[in-house]
Order: C-alpha cells, then structure tokens, then sequence
C-alpha cells in the first residue's frame, strides 16, 4: 500500500490553481483546423439560395455575382477589359433566347501562350419541386479551378493561364462554343484546355484524365505527377469504340476538340447522384475531392514546366 503524503496547504492551492490553469489554457488554446476555401466554395455555389443555378434565373446570377466576387480576391485579370462574356442561346425545348455569361479570367505568366483552365458554373435549376444543387456537377470543378488560380496567384506560371467559368454547359456546350468561336485572343497562342467536369465524387478513389487517347503526348506529362496515397489517376474514356462512354464531346473540353485545340478533361465516372436532387454538398467525398484538387494541380504544374513557349 502506498503512503499518501500530504502536501503543504500553501503549495496544495498553487498546484490546483496551476492545474485549472492548464486545463482553461488548453480549452482556450484550441483551434478547430480552418475549412479549405475550396470546400467552402463549392458549399456556396451548391447552397439551395442558388436555385440549382440554371441559366437565366435569380438563383443563377447569384452564383454569377459570387464568382465574380472570387474572380477578384484571387487576383485575376479581366480580359477584353472585363470578366463577363455574354452571348445568347435558345434553351432546350424552347424558341426564346435567353442570355448567357462566361467569365474569363487571367493569370499572365512569362509566356504569351496559353493553357485555358474551364469549368461550367451552370447546372438543371429546379424540377418538381426539387433543387437540383449540383455539387459535383459542376460547383466541383469551379471550386478547384479557383483554388488552382489562387495558387499560381503566389507562384507565376510560365504560361499565361487563361480561367474560364463556362455558363449554360448542360444546354449543350453552349458557353463553350460560344467562346472558341469567338476567341479573345489568337487560336493559334491555345497550347492547351484543361477542362475539369465532375471531381468530387468516387467511391473507387479514382480520377480520370481523358483525351489522351487523342493526343498521346499529354499522357507523357500528366504521368510525371506523384500521387497522394490511395488515389487513383486512370486514363481512358476517349476511344470513339466507347460509344457513351467516350467523353470526349460530352462536356466543355469538347469544343475545343472540335476547334483542333488539345485539350486534358478531368472527371470522374457517374455516380448515384448525377443529375439528382442528391447531388448536395454533404454528398461529396471531401478527402477525395482535396486529393483531386491537388493532383490536378501538379498536372497543370507539369504541363506549364514541360510545354513549349
């Protein structure tokens, strides 16, 4: 049996003092580890005050504003002296035209040639009753290219990166045609579109990069990438023997092809929650998506470092 010393009653009160001490520093000390901006992104745009941002509605002009608001804060430059390029369009099933926007940004790097970065800002709006909030499709992808221009905000690239944020993609690739067809700047300065379309989602930890089936010499490049543990990086989704499951026309990246500009798409296989009322931000896997956001980074790394002036 151990024999209990009794401490003075002098030092006994310094020792609870110390220890309520401790324990109040501790808890006062405590910082919970603060959100990736990227994740908080792609919660905003995804938010029911959205309205599923369908083209041409309130809900799709807020998420407009909050992109501009973004486009700002990371620094970007307008380009032809502002960021929204407008163009019209009739919707599906529809004769009316309607407005559209497209915003472009730019990050100007040593080299007047370009690696255009794009995503569509648009999803299906309301139906039934139902929002359809498209986290993945495509808040995902808009969220990574913001993070991927705050970056190169604190490392300048050697290319100039072009941002853009395509508007009415789910109405057929209209923002993009609308943009490759009437470029802001010479055909001939596009190296490359890299072209991020569902990133955030993937119960098998896999991202695929399409289109080097077309242009083997990116595969070269994008396979330099080291990546995180547990994550995958598979290519394919490109062979016109696929049928619907070639990719290559099936979102942003495909006017480009059509425009014989090369061009990398990044996105993941369909899920459970493509074009579902379920597609909500507490439904994307969030260490897959960050883990996809960085190898997406490296590979815009790479191609920058490796591609010709």
């Amino acid at each position: 049996m151990k024999k209990t010393v009794a401490l003075p009653r002098s030092l006994a009160a310094l020792v609870a003092v110390c220890s309520l001490c401790l324990g109040s520093c501790a808890q006062s000390s405590y910082q919970p580890a603060p959100v990736p901006q990227v994740l908080k992104d792609v919660e905003i745009l995804a938010a029911d005050s959205m309205e599923g941002r369908l083209p041409n509605t309130p809900g799709h002009a807020k998420a407009q504003q909050y992109l501009l608001k973004r486009f700002q804060q990371v620094g970007l430059q307008p380009v032809g002296g502002q960021y929204q390029h407008a163009f019209t369009f009739s919707p599906r099933g529809s004769s009316a035209t309607v407005p559209g926007v497209n915003l472009v940004g730019v990050r100007t790097g040593s080299s007047p040639k370009k690696i255009v970065v794009t995503a569509h800002y648009d999803h299906v709006g309301t139906r039934n009753g139902q929002i359809y909030n498209g986290a993945d499709d495509d808040a995902s992808g808009i969220g990574a290219i913001l993070a991927l221009a705050e970056h190169f905000k604190k490392e300048k690239p050697k290319h100039t990166l072009v941002f853009v944020a395509f508007d009415a993609e789910e109405q057929g690739l209209v923002g993009s045609k609308a943009f490759v067809s009437n470029l802001p700047f010479p055909k001939e300065d596009i190296l490359l579109n890299v072209n991020l379309d569902m990133v955030s989602i993937s119960d098998k930890n896999e991202l695929y990069a399409s289109g080097t089936y077309h242009y083997p010499w990116i595969r070269q490049l994008v396979e330099q990438v080291k990546l995180p543990e547990q994550f995958r990086l598979s290519f394919g989704h490109d062979r016109p023997e696929q049928g619907h499951d070639d990719w290559t026309l099936q979102s942003d990246h495909g006017s480009f092809h059509q425009a014989q500009i090369p061009f990398l798409y990044f996105g993941v296989e369909d899920h459970p929650h493509y074009h579902k009322e379920s597609d909500e931000f507490q439904n994307i896997h969030q260490n897959f998506y960050l883990k996809a956001v960085e190898v997406i980074l490296k590979a815009v790394q790479v191609l920058d470092e490796k591609l010709p002036e």
